[in-house]
């Protein structure tokens, strides 16, 4: 299952179709990595809350594009909480010249695969993970997210 929470209505304002396009990179992601049951929570908010949660989680008082937060083991299969900031997302997809809603699924889907373990902080991590991400993408029509421009996500 998926739980979506648009916090900020500038999502909606920028990208009238953010919770179809989130909703389809999540599943689309689940689906690759083969997982068919459990739950994500994906919050659409602001820089402000983003940069709180960085400051709180992570001791980095800054707002970042996305935030994944892997819950623990439990019986409900929780994987965790993806959340994601407009102004930083918005601002990054117009510096790069991609559409808001191309750059939304795929941190979507960068979020998610952080949730099951997936990560960049070594160059083969990264190679790993981009690959997945540039399946994914594919598969919802989204072109490669590192062919023009590489550091598109934290």
């Amino acid at each position: 299952m998926i739980d979506l929470e648009i916090e900020d209505p500038v999502w909606l304002a920028a990208e009238p179709d953010a919770e179809a396009l989130v909703l389809a990179a999540a599943q689309a992601t689940l689906a690759h990595i083969d997982f068919t049951e459990g739950a994500v929570t994906l919050l659409l908010t602001d820089d402000q809350t983003v940069r709180e949660l960085n400051a709180r989680f992570r001791q980095k008082d800054v707002a970042t594009n996305v935030l994944s937060f892997p819950a623990p083991q439990n019986p409900e299969r929780h994987l965790g909480d993806v959340a994601l900031a407009h102004g930083v997302c918005a601002r990054e997809a117009a510096e790069q010249g991609k559409p808001l809603a191309h750059h939304l699924q795929h941190l979507v889907a960068h979020g998610v695969l952080h949730l099951v373990g997936y990560d960049h902080e070594t160059d083969a991590e990264a190679e790993q993970m981009e690959g997945l991400e540039r399946v994914i993408l594919a598969g919802l029509g989204v072109p490669d997210p590192y062919a023009a421009e590489q550091g598109d996500h934290d």
